[in-house]
């Protein structure tokens, strides 16, 4: 059978819809790239799980207790590249985020849509505050849309008559996207079945589709391989999350409504558009699959009690629906006719005005006290998606403070030891976002690897620490600590107070635990 593809190299409309989202793409690293210069500018450092994914980018391997391996690649190109510049670590999540805005437009324009279509649709992801806030950090979740959305418009392209080769680079688009979070096994069932209950099943029925699976697997291979080897330390990082209540559980219309805030309230015509226009609209009944599989992935993060965000990277392809239908619906506006890029001016103006307003809800691009006042004065109310008590600043941003006072407070206590207690001086502490600037912050000082039992840390081992003298920072009175040491100086305090209040701790100097480092290790073990 002879096969025929759409997409010609002389196709105008596909050069027109390149060159439109290549656009959008450096619009929105240009503003991803200035986002982390501002909030630098204004006091802002390393995000807590950023210190944890450099570290990880040094200690490389085909899995992590709570991540997939490409974060650690990234974080460990970044600091080669880049060195400890916050643009530079964060540039390949801001890349990612960029490539995910182009891929909307793409997407709308394998839908059929044209120029005004793309823009609207990718004004509309380019001021989500969900969107810029994931890409405004070193990160695995600013990767993900760009995997998933990758994926999804090779099965758009094969759907409008592409060769099924294209689910060759499928399989290497999923394959890479496992390795970078587990919730790509979700997206890619949701997919499957959103396909098998629609006409567009026959796309899966040729030799091609078991070539991209076995591509896929053979990418994530190495990473199942990992979690046998580790006796499946990620699903038990799930599932102590579920047990010991780590994550606000939301019901059904909270969880939706979270959501309907994050990407900002006026992009649900957009989005939501899209949503109908795939499910019930008759020029989409060949798109069904598309409203299907957000519907089954969104039952199935509800039903495992996931986190509202973790829903965020299935949307560009609803905006992009969505900027077909409202350019469908008013098809015979002058502007659309015209083929304007900027052809719904009322709306997108709308989207623009309100998204800058919001922008300091995704990006910290005000001084802590001034944002402060600001979102008070606009009643703008962050959401947490853990259960813990935050402070003046929400943990998104609160969790950006205190790293570098940490550590100078350890390496002047670690100067103050003779020579001979530096020699042997461990230093433990009861989170990886601690240890992890110690670790990295820490370098030039010369410090001891931070241990701790946190996450990977714990894979990581006690680094043949006994616990004869020690630097420990964690949550415990002096009190309780003297349950495990024969001597207790507070020698030190975290105090920063724009920190999370969990946060504000002792830091003590330690000697004689009555039970060993080494053989209390498994005690340590705290996957969550």
């Amino acid at each position: 059978m002879v096969h025929t593809t759409i997409v010609r190299p002389a196709d105008p409309t596909l050069r027109e819809a390149l060159r439109l989202a290549l656009l959008f793409s450096i619009i929105k690293l240009a503003v991803q790239v200035a986002g982390t210069l501002i909030s630098t500018h204004y006091g802002y450092g390393y995000f807590r799980d950023e210190l944890y994914y450099l570290v990880c980018g040094q200690h490389l391997a085909w899995g992590y207790v709570d991540q997939g391996p490409i974060v650690a690649v990234q974080a460990r190109f970044g600091e080669i590249l880049f060195g400890k510049s916050l643009v530079g670590i964060r540039m390949f999540s801001a890349l990612a985020g960029a490539v995910m805005v182009g891929l909307t437009g793409m997407l709308a324009w394998a839908l059929g849509g044209r120029r005004s279509a793309q823009g609207l649709a990718m004004i509309g992801v380019l001021v989500a505050p969900q969107y810029l806030g994931l890409d405004s950090y070193l990160s695995m979740n600013s990767f993900e849309p760009m995997f998933w959305m990758g994926c999804l418009l090779l099965v758009l392209l094969i759907a409008n008559g592409a060769s099924p080769r294209w689910w060759l680079l499928f399989g290497i688009t999923a394959g890479l996207g496992l390795l970078n979070k587990p919730s790509m096994t979700f997206f890619l069932l949701a997919l499957l079945f959103g396909l098998l209950l629609t006409p567009q099943r026959r796309l899966l029925g040729n030799r091609w589709v078991l070539a991209g699976v076995a591509l896929m697997v053979s990418l994530a291979l190495p990473n199942l391989l990992w979690q046998i080897h580790y006796h499946w330390p990620t699903w038990e990082f799930l599932r102590n999350g579920q047990i010991e209540n780590k994550n606000v559980t939301l019901g059904p219309l909270p969880f939706l409504l979270t959501q309907i805030k994050n990407l900002h309230p006026l992009n649900l015509f957009l989005w939501g558009a899209g949503l109908l226009w795939t499910l019930f609209s008759p020029s989409a009944r060949s798109r069904r699959w598309i409203g299907l599989t957000y519907l089954l992935f969104f039952a199935l993060m509800m039903a495992l009690h996931a986190k509202d965000y973790y829903v965020t990277p299935i949307y560009p392809v609803l905006f992009a629906a969505g900027g077909v239908a409202w350019e469908r619906r008013l098809a015979h506006r002058k502007l659309v006719e015209n083929n304007r890029a900027y052809a719904f001016p009322i709306m997108e103006t709308a989207l623009l005005v309100t998204g800058a307003l919001i922008l300091p809800m995704a990006i910290p691009v005000l001084p802590p006290q001034t944002w402060i006042r600001y979102t008070s004065a606009l009643h703008l109310h962050s959401s947490n998606s853990e259960n813990n008590a935050v402070g003046p600043l929400p943990q998104f941003y609160a969790d950006r403070f205190g790293w570098q006072e940490e550590v100078d407070s350890v390496t002047r206590i670690y100067r103050s030891l003779s020579p001979a207690d530096r020699a042997r001086v461990g230093i433990l502490c009861s989170n990886y976002g601690e240890a992890s600037a110690i670790n990295f912050l820490g370098a030039k000082d010369h410090l001891p690897f931070a241990i701790s039992g946190h996450n990977n840390y714990y894979l990581w081992g006690p680094h043949g620490y006994t616990g004869e003298i020690m630097i420990v920072i964690n949550g415990a009175s002096p009190e309780e600590m003297r349950e495990y040491y024969s001597s207790v100086v507070v020698a030190g305090r975290m105090d920063h107070p724009y920190a999370m209040p969990y946060e504000h701790r002792n830091i003590y100097l330690v000697r004689g635990r009555k039970k060993s480092v080494l053989a209390d290790w498994a005690g340590f073990k705290n996957y969550i």
